[in-house]
């Protein structure tokens, strides 16, 4: 910080308007025009107001405090705040708004927050908070270049996620147009008919041991692959008197998680263990005429519109028969391997794609910080 600059404590340089505030529960909401915001921004629009002119918020609970979390922002106008967000009229004469929202937005606020299961920025704490106070006209500079180099990177931001999404949705039309526009030849079969099915055994987890034979769960089926290092649990064989061999699976066979947050989710093993299937996880077990990569393809369209079943549950679920009972269309044997191997390609494109928009948009965060930093430094 600016040696030069005054500091001061954020209580001396703004109005603390907390017991203005007062919360309505969504079921005695009356909606209406007015905003009502919460510790991250509007929540509702209600039909009455608390506040009518500038003023700044920060969040108070259920929001975040880290460097770069957004957690002031700015509201004008006939609004309505509950009591999860903290509010602030500044003094104007030193401190102008966004210079103050900068600054807590760039500044890591975690060390005045407290409580452990509910963490919490208490008015006490908000007010210590320091405060760098140059002298305004340094602030209007300063606030002015930050205005423009954010407006810059919103707008990279802006085309970088545009272009990650563009990269994955033209996979994902790609995919499912080569299942709609059959050609000559292709037939429509219950995959049953060219597919067995196998899902696992019901382990019990007062007989998990430290080490033994690993079971797979359906939290470790992440992305297309295995997640072995996702906590991976493990059983002695010994105590079973069942014939385990038929819930075993090796490198190259196909899962799939059927039921919980992941269901639909699907998974080749591509290392040289062996591992054993718990009942809610299910093992593909293609015939002779079907190509495991394009059974995968095929089923990685059908996630979100056929397999995330919930209906009569408390989660989503999949049953044997469902999965079953699949309609595959299916063209000649060596047509699926041309198939899939256009589909790996377009795929290692597409994720060669998603790194460099996703490095860019990193870029652009650490950009955003640094020119944070070198503004509450003096450097700007």
């Amino acid at each position: 910080m600016n040696d030069a600059w005054d500091v001061m404590p954020l209580g001396e340089l703004c109005d603390v308007l907390d017991h203005k505030r007062k919360p309505i529960t969504k079921r005695d909401r009356k909606a209406g025009e007015y905003p009502y915001y919460g510790a991250t921004g509007v929540l509702d629009h209600v039909a009455g107001y608390l506040f009518d002119e500038p003023l700044v918020l920060v969040g108070e609970d259920g929001a975040k405090w880290g460097s770069g979390e957004n957690t002031a922002f700015a509201v004008k106008g006939k609004v309505w705040v509950n009591n999860h967000a903290h509010v602030l009229r500044p003094n104007r004469d030193k401190l102008l708004d966004r210079w103050l929202i900068y600054h807590l937005n760039h500044s890591d606020l975690t060390v005045f927050v407290s409580g452990l299961t509910v963490p919490k920025l208490n008015q006490g704490s908000l007010r210590e908070i320091p405060v760098p106070v140059p002298p305004l006209p340094e602030q209007q500079r300063i606030v002015a270049l930050l205005d423009e180099a954010f407006a810059g990177l919103a707008t990279a931001k802006a085309n970088a996620e545009r272009n990650l999404q563009n990269a994955q949705e033209l996979f994902e039309s790609h995919l499912e147009g080569v299942f709609l526009e059959q050609g000559e030849g292709w037939v429509e079969t219950r995959l049953e008919e060219v597919c067995g099915f196998q899902n696992g055994f019901a382990f019990k987890s007062k007989k998990f041991t430290p080490a033994g034979c690993p079971i797979l769960r359906i939290s470790n089926i992440q992305n297309g692959q295995i997640d072995a290092a996702n906590r991976i649990v493990f059983f002695n064989p010994h105590d079973y008197l069942e014939n385990l061999e038929r819930y075993r699976v090796t490198k190259g066979d196909l899962l799939i998680a059927m039921s919980g947050a992941t269901t639909g989710k699907l998974g080749f093993i591509t290392e040289d263990l062996i591992y054993y299937l718990n009942q809610r996880v299910g093992k593909f077990e293609p015939g002779q005429h079907l190509n495991p990569r394009y059974l995968y393809y095929f089923l990685s369209t059908k996630v979100d519109e056929n397999l995330r079943i919930s209906a009569g549950s408390a989660q989503p679920n999949l049953s044997t028969e469902q999965i079953k009972g699949l309609l595959l269309p299916l063209p000649s044997i060596e047509l699926q391997a041309r198939i899939v191997e256009s589909l790996e390609y377009l795929e290692k494109e597409t994720q060669r794609l998603t790194k460099i928009y996703e490095r860019k948009l990193a870029t652009l965060e650490e950009l955003k910080k640094s020119i944070l930093h070198r503004a509450f430094s003096g450097e700007l």
